[in-house]
């Protein structure tokens, strides 16, 4: 979808299956299978049309209606997300932003006007509000997360830096800027691991070689386990399967 909204925003008519699987990072083969679950068949020799594909796509991942959001937490992260212009391109809209500071109050973010916690069920209630938004501090994630689920929301997109504990039927992703850190720095160490054992090796004696400490197996299994808690801890958490990848920010 992203792929395709920047073909349609370049006024793009046309595209081929691998030139899309290029731009995605997917497989053309692949792509051109799910596409015909969706109906759509490109032209051979012309490709499909872009902006039929982006409203196919749209109304299967329900973009095609009003999705109001609200936002829990307008410290320096909120403040972003609420200034945040990709929103409302991509059919969400900022119902309401809260705050549990009472000097927060009535204060204008991205041109809203900040409103208190205890006006929280009311304001889900008479807008409709199933998706919210957690960006307040950790301890005050899991409580927040209950309040919008009792008035009535059933997914979470959670930035604060815990794991939220939710009922069966609500749908949580979180978004956790230093795991993602985590996972980099695992990954730079070790590709400097490599760098430096390929150059130990290439040092050596021809014939002799030399021999693996016996505790880099153990190193290397004890790195890999951790980066791949970092990646479970950043994925869905809900009440069923879990999901495999960390949620990001759209671009």
């Amino acid at each position: 979808m992203r792929a395709l909204t920047a073909l349609s925003e370049r006024s793009v008519p046309t595209v081929s299956s691998e030139e899309l699987a290029a731009a995605a990072g997917v497989n053309s083969a692949k792509l051109r299978k799910d596409f015909s679950y969706l109906g759509s068949y490109g032209t051979r020799g012309v490709g499909y049309d872009v902006e039929y594909l982006v409203y196919q796509i749209s109304r299967e991942l329900g973009l095609t209606q009003d999705w109001p959001v609200v936002i829990v937490g307008i410290g320096n992260l909120g403040a972003a997300l609420a200034n945040y212009g990709g929103f409302a391109s991509r059919g969400f809209r900022v119902a309401a932003l809260i705050d549990a500071d009472p000097a927060m109050a009535g204060k204008p973010v991205a041109g809203m006007p900040v409103q208190h916690t205890d006006e929280l069920e009311k304001i889900i209630e008479e807008n409709g509000v199933s998706i919210g938004v957690i960006a307040t501090p950790a301890g005050a994630a899991q409580q927040v997360s209950e309040r919008l689920i009792a008035a009535g929301v059933t997914s979470i997109l959670n930035f604060a830096p815990t794991v939220l504990s939710v009922p069966d039927g609500v749908d949580v992703r979180k978004v956790d800027l230093s795991i993602e850190l985590q996972i980099l720095a695992f990954h730079e160490q070790r590709k400097a691991g490599e760098e430096a054992a390929a150059a130990a090796g290439s040092a050596g004696e021809p014939g002799t070689g030399a021999a693996e400490s016996p505790a880099a197996p153990a190193a290397s299994a004890t790195a890999t386990a951790t980066a791949t808690a970092a990646a479970a801890a950043s994925g869905v958490r809900k009440g069923g399967p879990e999901g495999d990848v960390p949620a990001v920010m759209p671009a």
